[in-house]
């Protein structure tokens, strides 16, 4: 399996004396072009001195499909090792071409996907961790959609093409309003859907189905960049927040607005993040996402202990985390709400609960919201409960680590507080399916 290369944008300026390469994958259905030339355009803007290299899927863009011997009934299998190898074998074709010399052991290299394209930069982070600086995971998962969905969906398209395709994408891959304001754009990723070959497609569903990588987050060394679409469906930004939070120092970053082709939707945004990301100065937790590294947390007031700090500052503090945790969306209707009468109150909670506790990098927040769940249920607090299964799923707590916590509880707080909470955790989980 022989795939193509791109450059997409090369250094305006004389050559650095170590160069920087980024290496860009694209989604299931995209061209590497389509999907990424915009924003490495806007990256050379910013960053002159990196040379942008976009590689196609099989049967994608300008690369070859996959092979299907004649005859041969069964829609050819991939699995995530096979692209990432496939990726890597064509990173060291083409390096000596692009950096011009043949000793490229110096060159420092990062990784940029989206969907499929993150899957395959996360196995290649803990596959071949040594032979990349730094990676970017856009619109992705350690585990994307369920084997049987991708099944199904590959037999279809290897039947019927990927035409069958463009009506679902095109409702899934884009937010509100982008079709209408960038035509050219969106029509580009669709054309590119329809003619990828189906049997790559379809080759391509099978490797998804097989992908699972959650346990193995922790053995990812290298930095990593998680970025999300707000209003993404096949990964929500829980999804991202799940890598972030199981990867030491990952990053979390959340595009408003966006869906499943943040490169594409966002490509001056992308360009700042990863430009960013690439030099060191990715700081996290502005208006667009968030910081989840215990060294983000250090920077909080109350992140080590109690300290000097001023009671606005607490409050400050208490709140950022408290979004990060409960959503925008949670606090904005909590605050609504705030009267004369329960204003102290909420004051008191993010300054104390959020500000003083939920700031502390002694336990990651994942951790801490096991802990909660517990507390919840021990106390019979439902309506916390809820709210709180929804924040474990945020923090990156799997259905499978929350329903495990549940079980605990059976056995140290008792058989009916447990079917209760498995009650209001199955009606918080489904409200989350329905929000998308």
């Amino acid at each position: 399996m022989e795939l193509t290369a791109t450059v997409l944008t090369a250094p305006t300026t004389p050559a650095a004396a170590n160069p920087r390469i980024l290496v860009v994958l694209p989604s299931l259905g995209t061209s590497v072009g389509a999907l990424w030339q915009s924003a490495a355009t806007h990256l050379g803007g910013v960053d002159p001195e990196t040379t942008v290299i976009g590689i196609d899927l099989p049967g994608h863009g300008r690369s070859a499909p996959v092979d299907v011997p004649a005859g041969t009934p069964a829609v050819p299998k991939l699995t995530m090792d096979d692209l990432a190898e496939a990726v890597l074998a064509t990173i060291d074709r083409v390096l000596p071409d692009v950096a011009g010399s043949t000793d490229t052991g110096d060159l420092r290299i990062s990784l940029a996907g989206d969907s499929i394209g993150g899957a395959i930069a996360l196995q290649l982070a803990l596959d071949h961790g040594d032979r990349f600086d730094r990676a970017a995971v856009f619109c992705t998962g350690a585990k994307i959609g369920e084997a049987s969905g991708w099944e199904e969906r590959a037999e279809v398209v290897a039947t019927s093409g990927t035409p069958t395709q463009v009506i679902g994408s095109a409702q899934r891959w884009f937010g509100e309003g982008f079709m209408t304001r960038e035509p050219e754009a969106s029509s580009a990723l669709l054309h590119s859907l329809q003619d990828a070959d189906r049997f790559s497609y379809a080759a391509l569903c099978h490797a998804l189905a097989s992908f699972d990588v959650r346990s193995r987050l922790s053995e990812i060394a290298i930095p990593i960049l998680a970025v999300a679409g707000s209003e993404d469906r096949p990964t929500p930004p829980t999804k991202l927040a799940e890598i972030a939070n199981g990867i030491t120092g990952a990053l979390l970053e959340v595009i408003e607005g966006a869906a499943h082709l943040v490169p594409a939707e966002a490509p001056a945004v992308t360009a700042g993040l990863l430009n960013d990301f690439m030099t060191g100065n990715a700081a996290g937790g502005n208006s667009t996402g968030a910081q989840n590294s215990e060294a983000a947390s250090a920077d909080l007031p109350t992140a080590s202990g109690p300290r000097e700090a001023s009671r606005d500052e607490v409050r400050e503090a208490g709140m950022t985390v408290r979004r990060q945790v409960l959503s925008d969306a949670h606090v904005d209707r909590a605050n609504a709400k705030v009267d004369d009468f329960t204003a102290d109150f909420q004051d008191l909670i993010t300054r104390y609960a959020w500000g003083e506790i939920w700031t502390r990098p002694g336990l990651e927040k994942r951790m801490r919201s096991a802990i909660t769940l517990t507390a919840m249920i021990a106390g019979g607090h439902e309506a916390e409960l809820a709210m709180h299964v929804k924040a474990a799923v945020r923090n990156g707590l799997s259905r499978d680590e929350i329903k495990e916590v549940l079980l605990q509880s059976a056995i140290y707080c008792s058989v009916p507080s447990a079917n209760t909470a498995f009650s209001v955790a199955s009606q918080a989980l489904a409200e989350i399916d329905d929000e998308g």
